[in-house]
């Protein structure tokens, strides 16, 4: 009897232990980017109560092309993170400075499909981050440098002076410096 209840417990106890750690991708902010998950035993977690100003400092060129960049996805992450932790969108403040080599997952899908041979995978995970609220922004100096032109991007982006000037100019204003 003792060992049939013993044996049932550590049964018990190791569905628990794989269904918490089995859990599927959230996104309480940004639907379909940036997947999640709750970490029920953290005792650190974002204040609810406070507004995040994040500036986002982008220059790391994806991995894979082909693939949405893991960088570019992390962006919806960081926002799904404050979200899921109970911190409302209205509070998250966020703008994203493009410049170096990420410049190129904010083509378009034609500039894109002539470079990559597709269409831009990151496209719709920056439309997801613009719907809630992110201001996406991309280096005047960088697109110069690479010869390419606003028309060049996705049209959802605003091109700035310098992504040098945007972190000097955002941060002062209490935006927290983040760099990817």
């Amino acid at each position: 009897m003792k060992k049939a209840l013993k044996m049932t417990l550590i049964g018990v106890l190791m569905i628990f232990t794989f269904s918490t750690y089995s859990q599927t991708a959230q996104f309480p902010i940004v639907r379909d980017f940036g997947g999640i998950y709750e970490i029920p035993e953290a005792t650190e977690r974002p204040d609810s109560t406070l507004e995040y100003r994040i500036l986002v400092d982008l220059s790391t060129g994806a991995e894979d092309n082909k693939q949405v960049s893991r960088w570019v996805d992390n962006i919806a992450r960081m926002i799904n993170l404050h979200g899921l932790a109970g911190v409302p969108k209205e509070n998250i403040k966020v703008k994203v400075v493009v410049h170096g080599g990420a410049i190129f997952t904010l083509l378009n899908d034609k500039n894109y499909q002539g470079r990559f041979e597709v269409d831009n995978p990151n496209t719709k995970v920056f439309e997801a981050l613009k719907t809630v609220g992110a201001d996406i922004m991309v280096c005047g100096q960088s697109l110069r440098a690479r010869n390419l032109t606003q028309t060049d991007l996705w049209p959802g982006v605003r091109v700035a002076h310098s992504a040098l000037t945007t972190i000097t100019t955002y941060v002062p204003q209490g935006y927290i410096l983040l760099k990817f």
